[in-house]
């Protein structure tokens, strides 16, 4: 009896960003990772958006809701007012994604910034506060009385969310749960956050809990907070800014994945999306240089939230992506952003060649995971 293929919702995007996305999936390729494999494909391009007015980036949502899984290419947002805007927040709101995690990790054969060596995981909203924000100016345009305003907002259930997920990194990691926003100023807004955490702490007795204001969190994290693994929960735009403070530190923005998250009413996740956490690269395109690390491993966490849901073979696989993808730049064979002289195309084959190898292996000692 055949095996049913394993769905997965692809959200295609612009310039390097969808070469890179071309490269990582070779990775899923069934003869590489062993898994039968179906990618459901969406033109998420701009040029597309514009053209269907935004009803592609509706459909690739209602599509990840019902496969669970999505890899999606980095996407142009457009500057004007008028234009088709972010498809960043439709999708995200499309699947009622609560959080975004991404984990900064050591890559070896780097030299991080600042000493750090233990994971640095930023736990952000997934919607609402500065992005999606209500905006007008009244005044003379131009003039010195013209004033601009902005409404933000957030809810407790994404509050609660972020909170309760960051704790439950935290207790998996054995790390802490450390920084917050700046609830002294804004008790109000950014004090829910702050009360979400407590309740957490609460929840989580046995997880090491600092929290410390979003100003004071950048210092730390530069001057030796690490000193063990640690968990940030953040606002959306604190936390967007967080991740490219952090995922630097490390070697490069392109060093590691991005996963938007979904949860049912006992934070179980029901959609897991991955995708890097870098732009599209324009400089980049057509030139065969840019690092594809981070959309890799965006494959390799698919595979991890598949087998969370059970697809037998997805947990080796994935294991197989992560090892495979680290292995490579401990051998030297890195992009120039970390001080190497691979291309895209040479990265990507030495990954899928240390993949195979792995699948071999263990298949062959009855390895199944």
């Amino acid at each position: 009896m055949a095996t049913e293929p394993l769905t997965i919702t692809i959200l295609e995007g612009d310039e390097t960003g969808q070469e890179l996305l071309e490269q990582a999936l070779r990775v899923l390729d069934p003869d590489v990772v062993g898994l039968p494999i179906a990618l459901d494909r969406y033109d998420l391009s701009l040029e597309n958006r514009r053209a269907t007015d935004n009803q592609v980036v509706e459909d690739s949502a209602a599509a990840m809701r019902a496969s669970g899984l999505g890899i999606k290419a980095a996407t142009v947002t457009p500057e004007g007012k008028d234009d088709v805007g972010s498809p960043n927040r439709i999708v995200r709101e499309g699947v009622d994604g609560k959080v975004i995690i991404r984990t900064g990790r050591r890559i070896p054969g780097i030299n991080p910034v600042a000493g750090v060596y233990l994971p640095i995981s930023v736990v952000r909203m997934a919607v609402d506060d500065a992005y999606g924000a209500k905006q007008w100016r009244e005044g003379s345009e131009g003039g010195a009385d013209e004033i601009a305003y902005r409404t933000e907002k957030i809810s407790r259930g994404t509050c609660t969310a972020v909170a309760e997920y960051a704790f439950r990194t935290a207790q998996r990691l054995n790390g802490k749960v450390y920084g917050g926003p700046k609830w002294t100023v804004s008790p109000v807004y950014e004090g829910m956050l702050k009360e979400e955490m407590d309740l957490a702490a609460e929840r989580h007795p046995d997880v090491w809990y600092q929290p410390v204001l979003i100003d004071a969190t950048y210092a730390g994290l530069i001057s030796g907070a690490a000193d063990s693994p640690l968990v940030i929960p953040a606002l959306n735009r604190d936390g967007d800014c967080l991740s490219d403070l952090v995922m630097p530190m490390f070697g490069s923005i392109a060093g590691a994945e991005s996963v938007l998250l979904a949860f049912d009413q006992d934070f179980k996740t029901t959609v897991a999306m991955a995708e890097a956490p870098h732009g599209t690269a324009p400089a980049l395109q057509g030139k065969d240089i840019a690092n594809p690390m981070a959309m890799i491993l965006a494959c390799g966490a698919v595979l991890n939230y598949a087998a969370e849901k059970g697809v037998e073979g997805a947990e080796r696989a994935s294991r197989a992506i992560y090892e495979s993808v680290l292995e490579s730049t401990a051998r030297g064979v890195r992009t120039h952003d970390l001080g190497g002289q691979a291309g895209t195309t040479e990265f990507t084959d030495d990954v899928i060649g240390r993949v195979r190898t792995k699948m071999d292996v263990w298949s062959s000692l009855g390895s199944t995971r």
